[in-house]
């Protein structure tokens, strides 16, 4: 065969092979939330679990965790990535990402809550992220489809600032979760056409209660108001539950009102006996006679 016809062979059956389904260079993936292709690639710490074996046995290119790419995307996702193949993004090579367990490796997220999510990259692009989160009613023991996404990613950035190798995506947890979800991360380049796509299972936990300073002040307050009236102090009780009656009045009168009276009841009956004696003196005679006893004399002195 001529050389020039062997030379035009290779050229059409390499412009034949998808440009999506051939890995190549590197460029990222979520390490926190990590994802499924981070948690069992070479430099993840989860390679040994059961569940990146059982991906790598049915078929993930994991030694090229961050390379789960499609060109000429456009942002048509749902029309061009299959149900049941969202986490691979259609590829063959890394179909075992799309297998249902419910062990795959998570992370613990509170609901909710702020959280900054870092995206690996080994080769910066330009680019918009959006994340997606799996209804309330998501069934990990199934495969993903893109009915059990939210319609609307709950964080959008575009071209967000890179540290520690990291594209940092600050935002919100989406609120209204519990137990096992998943977060799918779309990055589509601008600079490239090509789109990357991950999953990430992630256990959400219910946001902690903590009170306000001025709330806490006042429940301390409250707490030794109680703890310093006595137990009798029924209305007290009465007046709490009533909104429009101040507690601290009742209180007052409740648990005082004794030792208050009795206190008053004494005070105006020394100041009557006082009155009285004062009055008696008044009136006495001025030349009233007294008589004292001289007992060294033996006899009496009259005044």
């Amino acid at each position: 065969m001529p050389v020039r016809r062997i030379l035009a062979t290779v050229l059409v059956a390499a412009a034949t092979v998808p440009l999506g389904a051939t890995p190549a260079a590197a460029h990222g993936a979520p390490t926190d939330p990590v994802s499924r292709a981070a948690a069992c690639g070479p430099e993840g710490r989860y390679a040994a679990t059961s569940a990146c074996r059982a991906a790598i046995e049915a078929g993930a290119a994991v030694r090229e965790w961050d390379n789960v790419r499609v060109a000429a995307i456009n942002g048509r996702d749902r029309e061009r990535i299959p149900d049941g193949e969202l986490c691979n993004g259609g590829l063959s090579a890394y179909r075992g990402l799309d297998l249902p367990r419910t062990d795959w490796p998570s992370t613990q997220l509170t609901t909710g809550a702020k959280f900054t999510f870092r995206y690996r990259t080994t080769i910066e692009h330009r680019g918009t992220f959006r994340l997606y989160v799996t209804k309330p009613d998501y069934d990990p023991r199934k495969k993903l489809t893109w009915a059990d996404l939210e319609s609307r990613p709950f964080l959008t950035l575009t071209d967000p600032p890179v540290r520690a190798g990291a594209y940092q995506l600050a935002g919100r947890l989406p609120a209204g979760r519990s137990g096992r979800h998943l977060i799918y991360t779309i990055w589509q380049n601008s600079n490239t056409p090509d789109t990357y796509y991950s999953c990430s299972d992630v256990v959400f936990r219910g946001a902690k209660a903590t009170a306000t300073p001025a709330k806490a002040a006042a429940t301390k307050s409250a707490s030794r108001t109680a703890a310093s009236e006595p137990a009798a102090s029924g209305s007290a009780v009465a007046a709490a539950a009533d909104p429009g009656v101040p507690v601290a009045s009742v209180t007052a009168l409740g648990g005082r009102w004794p030792v208050l009276a009795g206190a008053a009841v004494v005070l105006v009956l020394l100041l009557l006996i006082g009155a009285s004696r004062r009055r008696r003196s008044a009136d006495a005679p001025v030349g009233r006679q007294c008589e004292v006893r001289n007992h060294r004399a033996g006899r009496r002195r009259i005044w």
